[in-house]
């Protein structure tokens, strides 16, 4: 077959393709009116899950999963758009990780809120004026983001879901690098990259000036002299910096876990993990105590980090994040056995792995 005749059968598929989606549309259109009726969250992490599913084991090829995974993103982000979804929250602007996590989450079609701070992405949930919030929790490097964490202990959001994004930072600025003075970023992101920075720019010729976020540290970058920025190439893209070295990140596999908050509850998927926060009697043992439950009904701890609790001296909390949704019988006799024996327990949310 010639390519003249290979192009027009490309164009008649190209009209069922524009057909499908557009009937999809209409019916997505419709459930988000029944959702809105029923005041049911319009986005559903479980149900992505799958359809995300059932297209792998459509797909016979050639096109690899990550290519479905990509175009249907954007399908599903048409589709909140016209189900009404209308504010997604993230910390820092536009190029932001937080932010490309989101976009990752929920696609290029829907909303997106800049926040200055972790607890302003809150609040907009909080107070209604945002749907969704994106927010880190941990890095694979660093570890906890402590501010969440503890925001969680107070609000009464959900987690809905959560994304992995891996994460490469690079030095930016449009000055050399004998010149610079001061660098801006994260806390988090100054602890990926220390080593970098002590043996290339070490405190004595730049200080280091925490702020809340990456893009944050990129404007702070431009408007002063004698600065840079430790930030994405996104954002150097978006703010016409110039990037001055790739990837300065101590570890290579660096990952950064978002969570999705919202008032939303999730039900069980099968292959969930659940968050909880709870904090301890004080006696000898009250830890190990607090774990039997869930090794006694055969539960795997995926993580445990403890916070102080702010309102007493060596007092604390602890968040801890297991396999199995919070409504498995299991999980449910975990929970209430753990419940009897804690001073607070609180489940953070059920979600898809």
């Amino acid at each position: 077959m010639n390519l003249k005749n290979l192009r027009k059968k490309i164009n008649g598929i190209d009209e069922k393709i524009v057909d499908l989606l557009n009937d999809r549309a209409q019916i997505s259109r419709v459930i988000g009116e029944i959702k809105t009726k029923v005041k049911k969250g319009i986005y559903s992490p479980a149900r992505e899950k799958e359809v995300f599913k059932r297209i792998e084991q459509l797909n016979k090829g050639p096109m690899t999963m990550e290519s479905f995974e990509a175009v249907y993103r954007e399908i599903m982000s048409s589709s909140l758009a016209l189900e009404k979804i209308s504010h997604i929250a993230h910390l820092g602007t536009m190029g932001s990780f937080t932010y490309m996590a989101a976009k990752q989450q929920f696609g290029s079609l829907v909303k997106y809120v800049p926040c200055s701070s972790i607890a302003e992405v809150f609040e907009k949930v909080e107070h209604g004026e945002c749907d969704y919030g994106v927010v880190p929790v941990e890095n694979s490097t660093e570890g906890a983001v402590t501010h969440t964490v503890d925001l969680l202990v107070d609000s009464e959001l959900k987690v809905c879901a959560q994304r992995l994004l891996k994460v490469s930072h690079n030095l930016l600025s449009n000055i050399s690098m004998k010149s610079i003075k001061k660098i801006y970023s994260n806390p988090q992101v100054f602890g990926q990259c220390r080593n970098w920075l002590l043996q290339n720019l070490p405190p004595q010729l730049a200080k280091e000036i925490w702020v809340a976020s990456t893009t944050d540290a990129v404007e702070r970058a431009l408007k002063e002299k004698n600065a840079a920025a430790i930030a994405s190439i996104e954002a150097a893209k978006i703010y016409n910096i110039k990037v001055l070295k790739r990837n300065i990140q101590d570890i290579a596999h660096n990952t950064t876990r978002f969570l999705i908050i919202s008032t939303q509850d999730v039900p069980p998927t099968g292959r969930d993990r659940t968050s909880v926060i709870f904090s301890i009697k004080d006696k000898m043992g009250a830890l190990h105590a607090m774990l039997t439950p869930f090794y006694k009904n055969k539960i795997n701890l995926t993580k445990i980090e403890s916070r102080p609790s702010k309102k007493k001296a060596w007092d604390y909390y602890f968040f801890v994040d297991f396999e199995g949704h919070h409504q498995d019988k299991n999980v449910k006799k975990a929970l209430e056995q753990l419940e009897g024996m804690c001073k607070y327990l609180k489940i953070v949310g059920s979600y898809p792995v």
